[in-house]
């Protein structure tokens, strides 16, 4: 027993780090901390640039909301997205049998990812989360991370240069670097959409009481329900929009566990979905959960309508907050979206069509099997914010300032989710939520990714970015932060070549360093032509221009069934056979056939698509349709032409890719 005893001290003091014993140290070339597809990509684009990587991630899985169940993927127009971003889309794609796919199950994301790490040989540092920073005036010389599950082991990392890939943004703030939480008044940036927003969009009807006792204010507000008075429109807080978790379930009995009862069950947070159901029943469960479908029987469930999975106002103080207090607000948001489940396949108060829908479905055995069946992932919509060189706000948006140094595109509607949930002319409302879009891509800046000069010269900050509230609700997109991590870590490394603080990297020379080497690997780019583009399209007839809803600005559209014709030629750099696509549009009435020529610079190949045939992706704006492969000369000698003479609905020209045989 003495032995016993005396061995667990021994074990106890070995996991402690004395004062004055240094910890273990680790050298690179670039350091990323956060382990999301954002980080997973810069960790992957430096070390094929042939640097020294090291990725660090807290938690055991890679990925972040990629990964973690956001599978019905966001995108606005996915001509933004562009790089190793749009070649996981690809390998998305490869694995369910298709050239590109944007909708996929979690585990089948994670093993892309991973994929990547492999293929480069990239060390990834799992559990290990930033405590300080170390500075030499405004140069980070190293980063003290601890244990995520035991804070006494430390490791010292020393970088070149730092990459903070993290939701929270914990190595830009432990470096010193300026940021915000929450949201700007309207009148900080001129804008229309920031600050607080009291609107019609997942909104309550009039007329639901938020009372315990209906009529009675003095019984005390429903649970989740905040006693404070809307401020005054447009004015700045430090609210958060709300958090949830994007949740993979199962209809497939062979693949689905029971949703049971979880912790912390409390009917009573429930209390406020019964009144407004009583308000505006709901004839499925698609009245109050996003439910989008996935591959294999699988969801991708977001927040929906006034009520549902997300956590109004329980997520202030998540982006400033210790990692312990981190922890029990994830929690809390767990046991409220099983919670919400729970609730609607089991009280009796639900009606028993909702019921016995609910309990349909369960959480997929073959998904996140070493977490209970359950995402590892808060969806973590906005924590810091980055104030730094540049900040991008609503004009940027709306096109109305454009930036010279763009090193990416977004595309997104302006999105905000609720930010509280209050009382006002005796009624339940939730205030926050904001979704206004219309307008065109548009370039996110290189200075919007970097800190101010005297703050870190060597740092970037891809997922965090320098944005107000409302244009990082546009932005905030898993494809454009993984657009931006490939543009950093690209930088990062011209920075240690040049020997240069990140404020003196060439952005014209990054530009082209991602257009010629846009997978990090030296093969050779595909090329794109679009109708947009005066150089590589040349358009006859009596063609409409669209501008929303196609590939790039716009897409054209015929409905006269006349000679209308669009070419596009290539500018080949490399012969060789290449893979030739033509992008579809949806289009109410198609015109069941459209023909798509394509000349190899000897002969010219003729085929006829059924676009009424065409299955489209529900979340994205049309499909690739392959054309065939073709053995291409160097130079302009080649041609696709498109032509709906003869069709009885909408024909359509976009754009045509042109991509090489490796």
């Amino acid at each position: 027993m003495k032995y016993r005893i005396y061995l667990s001290v021994v074990l106890a003091l070995s996991r402690i780090v004395c004062p004055g014993q240094p910890a273990p140290l680790k050298t690179t070339d670039i350091c990323i901390y956060g382990g999301t597809a954002a980080g997973v990509i810069a960790a992957y684009t430096a070390k094929m640039e042939g640097k020294k990587v090291l990725l660090v991630e807290p938690g055991r899985h890679l990925g972040g909301m990629t990964t973690g169940g956001l599978g019905y993927t966001d995108i606005g127009n996915k001509y933004v997205i562009t790089g190793l971003a749009r070649d996981f889309y690809r390998k998305v794609g490869a694995h369910y049998g298709k050239f590109e796919q944007w909708i996929f199950e979690p585990h089948v994301a994670e093993d892309i990812l991973k994929g990547y790490i492999a293929r480069a040989g990239v060390e990834v540092l799992y559990e290990n989360r930033i405590r300080q920073a170390s500075k030499d005036g405004p140069t980070i010389k190293s980063i003290r991370l601890e244990s995520s599950q035991d804070a006494a082991r430390t490791i010292e990392v020393q970088a070149k240069v730092f990459i903070d890939c993290s939701y929270e943004g914990d190595l830009m703030a432990a470096a010193g670097v300026s940021y915000t939480v929450g949201r700007e008044a309207n009148s900080q940036y001129d804008e229309t959409y920031d600050g607080v927003q009291l609107r019609d969009k997942h909104q309550f009807p009039d007329g639901v009481d938020p009372y315990r006792t209906p009529g009675h204010p003095e019984s005390g507000l429903l649970w989740g329900i905040s006693p404070e008075p809307p401020a005054s429109a447009g004015s700045g807080d430090k609210k958060v929009q709300a958090y949830n978790f994007r949740i993979c379930l199962s209809n497939d009995p062979a693949n689905r566990i029971d949703i049971k009862q979880p912790d912390n069950y409390d009917p009573g947070h429930y209390e406020l979905l019964l009144r407004y159901m009583d308000k505006r029943p709901w004839r499925d469960l698609w009245g109050g959960l996003k439910f989008d479908l996935m591959p294999n029987h699988k969801t991708d469930i977001n927040n929906n309508g006034p009520f549902s999975t997300d956590m109004i106002g329980m997520n202030y103080d998540y982006p400033e907050a210790s990692y312990v207090t981190r922890e029990t607000i994830i929690k809390a948001h767990e046991d409220y979206n099983k919670g919400l489940l729970y609730f609607l396949g089991h009280d009796p108060r639900v009606p028993e069509h909702l019921r016995r829908q609910m309990l349909e479905w369960g959480y997929p055995k073959d998904e996140y099997t070493d977490n209970n069946n359950w995402s590892f992932q808060l969806y973590v919509r906005e924590a810091r914010r980055m104030a730094g060189a540049y900040v991008m706000t609503q004009a940027n948006c709306q096109g109305k300032t454009v930036v010279d140094d763009g090193v990416g595109m977004a595309a997104y509607t302006m999105d905000s989710h609720n930010c509280q949930r209050v009382v006002t002319g005796g009624m339940v409302k939730n205030e926050g939520d904001v979704q206004i879009g219309g307008f065109d891509p548009y370039p996110v800046a290189y200075r919007a990714i970097i800190p101010k000069p005297g703050e870190a010269t060597n740092l970037y900050v891809p997922v965090c970015l320098s944005a107000t509230h409302i244009a990082y609700g546009s932005i905030r997109m898993e494809p454009v932060f993984m657009v931006l991590g490939q543009a950093a870590a690209a930088a990062a490394c011209l920075a240690i070549d040049d020997k240069q603080p990140v404020q003196e990297v060439s952005v014209a020379k990054l530009n082209k360093l991602l257009r010629d080497n846009p997978l990090a690997d030296g093969s050779t780019p595909e090329i794109l032509t679009d109708d947009a583009d005066g150089e590589t399209a040349r358009i006859h007839g009596s063609w409409q221009k669209i501008r929303y809803g196609g590939y790039g600005p716009t897409f054209l559209a015929d409905t006269t069934g006349a000679a209308a014709s669009v070419r596009y030629t290539p500018v080949i750099k490399r012969a060789g056979t290449y893979q030739v696509y033509c992008y579809i549009p949806k289009v109410k009435k198609p015109g069941g056939s459209m023909a798509v020529t394509v000349y190899d610079g000897k002969k010219a190949s003729k085929k006829q698509i059924n676009t009424e045939d065409l299955r489209v992706e529900g979340q994205t704006s049309g499909e690739w349709v392959h054309i065939g492969d073709f053995p291409l000369p160097a130079g302009k000698k080649s041609y696709a032409e498109i032509t709906g003479q003869g069709a009885s609905g909408t024909v359509v020209a976009d754009a045509i890719l042109w991509v090489p045989r490796q």
